[in-house]
């Protein structure tokens, strides 16, 4: 179901993210199955589910980030996100690429920049590229796998012949930056980072989350 009004909503809410009632891969579930492991039993929590798509925008897999029943918070478990399906490669998709692109870990991240979510750091270091794309933005999350999903990244689109630039955060990740210095920084800090010629495309439609369009 649409997450608008559940708790999903309030949870991305309370992470500073709004306005994401458009975004149409994720979704909603009152009470999602989750096992801690293969002889536990079932629990059901409510969840935020992200659809992991290929280039094609076919469905390979789904993101879990099981919440808290308040929305505060993910749930009080020992690995509230999970991801399943065919992932490698993929991504959960905030938009239509064509011939510039950001990518990076984390739902939660990306929709603060508001592009693509690589699910973790290895995922992202193996993220396919369209044939159109000219231009890659890696967002980096200031920590040793992070830095290592971008270095090599950036070789593989170095490689086929892409112009690669690196986000960086002056936190952990740009939700941290978003959360606790706000969205007048974040915009600032994505301003100075981007290519002259993508600011106007890129930071001139931006809702209260900071997120771009």
């Amino acid at each position: 179901m649409s997450i608008s009004g559940t708790i999903a909503e309030a949870y991305l809410r309370n992470r500073g993210i709004s306005a994401v009632h458009d975004v149409a891969t994720l979704r909603f579930h009152p009470r999602c199955y989750y096992r801690p492991d293969a002889d536990a039993p079932t629990e059901a929590w409510p969840a935020l589910i992200a659809a992991v798509t290929d280039l094609a925008g076919s469905i390979t897999g789904a993101h879990r980030t099981w919440l808290d029943p308040t929305g505060e918070d993910k749930a009080p478990i020992d690995t509230p996100r999970r991801a399943m399906g065919h992932l490698l490669g993929h991504g959960v998709r905030f938009g239509v690429v064509t011939d510039v692109m950001a990518a990076g870990e984390g739902i939660e991240t990306m929709l603060s920049v508001r592009m693509v979510a690589a699910l973790s750091a290895n995922h992202l270091a193996a993220l396919l590229f369209r044939v159109t794309l000219r231009r890659l933005y890696v967002v980096r999350d200031d920590d040793p796998p992070g830095d290592f999903a971008v270095a090599t990244l950036s070789e593989r689109a170095r490689a086929a012949g892409i112009e690669v630039l690196t986000l960086s955060p002056t936190l952990g990740d740009f939700n941290e930056d978003l959360r606790h210095l706000g969205v007048d920084h974040l915009r600032a800090a994505l301003r100075l980072q981007l290519a002259p010629e993508d600011v106007p495309r890129f930071l001139s439609s931006t809702d209260e989350s900071g997120s771009r369009r």
